[in-house]
């Protein structure tokens, strides 16, 4: 049976590709998801994915979660750095959870230096753009191989 993983896509990810390139590429939403798909087929991972720009909307999505999904890789956005709703909802998977974000938050401003997931998650990726998230899913094949052999 495939292994399924849920990637979440916080606010204003639908607008990549228009929405400051500088800082996080040209590369649309839909041709991460595409990306990451592909990735999943390829090595038999089912990867969902949905993105909302309303905070309770992804803290239904990650607590529907529980018991469907293997793991969880989330690029919270903005609200990386303010929301204690999306963090309690991580605290309520047994699964692994990647932190993703296409630009190195510690080298933008000082306000998004701190994230309020950073200790309740499996690891966190930053800086690599669209390819972060392809490393966000093999760290997570990985983790998923690591368990199944112990």
């Amino acid at each position: 049976m495939k292994r399924k993983v849920l990637v979440i896509h916080g606010p204003n990810l639908n607008m990549l590709g228009k929405r400051e390139p500088e800082k996080y590429g040209t590369s649309t939403l839909d041709e991460i998801n595409t990306n990451l798909k592909t990735h999943g087929n390829e090595t038999d991972i089912d990867v969902h994915t949905f993105q909302s720009n309303h905070e309770g909307s992804i803290v239904e999505k990650i607590q529907e979660a529980r018991d469907v999904f293997d793991a969880l890789i989330i690029n919270p956005a903005s609200y990386t750095h303010s929301s204690i709703a999306i963090r309690d909802a991580v605290l309520l998977l047994d699964i692994p959870v990647v932190e993703i974000h296409l630009s190195n938050i510690y080298k933008r401003e000082s306000f998004r230096h701190k994230s309020i997931l950073c200790d309740v998650v499996t690891g966190q990726i930053a800086g690599f753009g669209m390819y972060g998230y392809i490393m966000a899913l093999d760290a997570i094949i990985n983790i998923m191989k690591a368990k199944k052999s112990k």
